[in-house]
């Protein structure tokens, strides 16, 4: 596993330089339950890249004036510029989890943002950024042994929030927000890749991988290693119906 990282980090140092050199404007998107691995999956993807073309968004809770503004307003400022890779963990696609089954939002305002969502990221790909869509999934069981071990690990404490304790009890809310999300905001401009995140390494694995294939331009007569189809798949309804997805 380690020469595989390995291989693959290099790979996507490579492939970075073809953004970089192509003013390419790549916005990656990391979504998925609490504990579902973005921190984790976004540091080892992001480990060996160009610190000055790569930038990490992770936005708080919007304050006063911004919960007053444009849903997408204040993400727009975070949008990579040309020649440079933003990864978002987590994004505009709270107002379809968290703060739905949480109740952040009204039904209209949710309602609205998935009549709207597909329209906003239609244009971003018609101004020429690339979007790219995870969505990691995790068990029951594997949050719940997460989750504790948040609170049980000092290293980890930051990582905590009032939502946590929330998440395992509101399970099936979540699941029924997430396959509702998946169904109506899976374009073919902005298609999302589901992630099976139970095994971190497998999966940040996967994810590097995924990322060189869809981002390289010239493979340079090199036959690149394809993310195992078992862990990282696109989305489509015959996923849900198919079992291959946590309930």
């Amino acid at each position: 596993m380690k020469d595989s990282f390995k291989t693959a980090a290099i790979e996507l140092v490579k492939v970075q330089r073809e953004v970089i050199e192509k003013n390419a404007k790549v916005l990656v998107i990391f979504e998925g339950r609490d504990a579902a691995g973005k921190d984790g999956a976004i540091k080892r993807v992001t480990k060996n890249m160009s610190p000055r073309d790569t930038r990490v968004v992770a936005l708080g809770k919007p304050v006063d004036r911004e919960s007053r503004a444009w849903y997408f307003e204040r993400y727009v400022a975070q949008l990579p510029v040309a020649g440079e890779i933003a990864l978002f963990n987590r994004s505009w696609y709270n107002r379809a989890g968290v703060e739905l089954v949480m109740k952040f939002c009204t039904p209209a305002e949710y309602e609205q943002f998935l009549i709207t969502v597909p329209m906003f990221e239609e244009l971003l790909v018609h101004c020429g950024f690339t979007i790219i869509k995870y969505y990691l999934d995790i068990s029951e069981d594997e949050q719940r042994k997460r989750l504790k071990e948040r609170e049980e690990n000092p290293l980890k404490q930051w990582k905590r929030s009032p939502v946590d304790a929330e998440a395992l009890h509101l399970w099936k809310e979540y699941s029924a927000a997430r396959d509702t999300m998946l169904k109506r905001t899976n374009m073919a401009y902005a298609p999302w890749t589901i992630v099976r995140a139970d095994d971190k390494d497998a999966a940040r694995l996967a994810i590097m991988r995924d990322m060189v294939h869809r981002l390289s331009v010239d493979s340079g007569g090199k036959r690149r290693p394809r993310p195992d189809e078992a862990v990282l798949f696109p989305f489509g309804n015959e996923v849900l119906e198919g079992g291959r997805m946590a309930k």
